[in-house]
């Protein structure tokens, strides 16, 4: 007998890593994760921001706070082996967490530079590395599912921005990871995914908001005619971390929510440049 579509989206039973989840589009994530019936292990700097913690227990589900430092090697080192040694079970990964720095690329400083790429890419490799890991050592469900992971990449992944380098390199690294992953654990039950955003009205992107002349040439180019918002991703998070979207762990994807910024034109001359140029291997 098929599934009935609630079923295919139910995420009972089911616990979630979330980092990136205090604020924006990481909680509007979370707490959908939560809606659709999944428990909420969140990452946070400290434990003094407990809104998302709440909202989550206000929908009856369970909210455990780990404090771990996106910024630090060591401490996402020993973030997922603290969460299962807790007796947690990770079925879904969501990595959300990110920073932006903003300089002229001629003065790029290199501690911006490193610190960067350590929050946005290596934390994102670390978390998937060892939740990943313990996924493989447990046995795929009745579906053959092991478990999901989802990483949160940007309209940068796919181009390069403006006094953004840092950002853009950690983000077009996360859509690679992401292929990578998603070759190497597919096969084995893991369902591997990117969501990319494009403009979104988040605290992240208030400096190109309060420029008037920026934000009104970005408006322009919006096909839907308004930034979007943490709401808008909701539905395709539990999308990707539900049964539902069984075939998506056939291939890599990166999921673009950027309200048509970034058309389908574009991207066929992407993947035109791409055949024609040389495998890096």
């Amino acid at each position: 007998m098929s599934s009935s579509v609630m079923q295919l989206f139910s995420l009972e039973g089911q616990t979630a890593l979330v980092t990136g989840g205090t604020r924006g589009i990481g909680q509007a994530m979370a707490i959908a994760l939560a809606e659709a019936g999944a428990d909420i292990c969140l990452v946070q700097r400290d434990d003094s921001n407990q809104e998302t913690k709440k909202a989550i227990e206000k929908l009856g589900r369970k909210a455990t706070i780990y404090t771990a430092d996106l910024a630090s090697k060591e401490s996402m080192k020993a973030l997922v082996p603290k969460v299962l040694e807790d007796g947690h079970q990770i079925h879904i990964v969501l990595n959300c967490g990110g920073i932006q720095r903003r300089h002229p690329a001629e003065a790029f400083p290199d501690e911006d530079w490193d610190e960067v790429l350590q929050v946005n890419l290596n934390a994102v490799f670390t978390v998937c590395r060892d939740a990943g890991a313990h996924m493989l050592s447990r046995q795929p469900d009745k579906f053959g599912r092991r478990g999901s992971i989802i990483n949160v990449g940007s309209l940068l992944t796919f181009q390069g921005g403006i006094n953004v380098p840092a950002y853009a390199a950690s983000k077009g690294g996360v859509g690679q990871l992401t292929k990578a992953l998603s070759n190497q654990w597919a096969g084995q039950g893991i369902c591997v995914n990117a969501i990319a955003p494009g403009y979104i009205a988040t605290e992240m992107n208030t400096a190109l908001i309060n420029d008037e002349k920026r934000a009104e040439s970005i408006l322009s180019r919006i096909p839907a005619g308004r930034w979007g918002s943490p709401e808008d991703f909701k539905g395709t998070v539990v999308f990707l971390a539900s049964r539902a979207s069984g075939i998506a762990k056939e291939e890599a994807s990166a999921k673009l929510l950027d309200s048509g910024v970034l058309s389908l034109e574009d991207i066929e001359r992407v993947i035109e440049r791409a055949e024609d140029e040389p495998l890096l291997v």
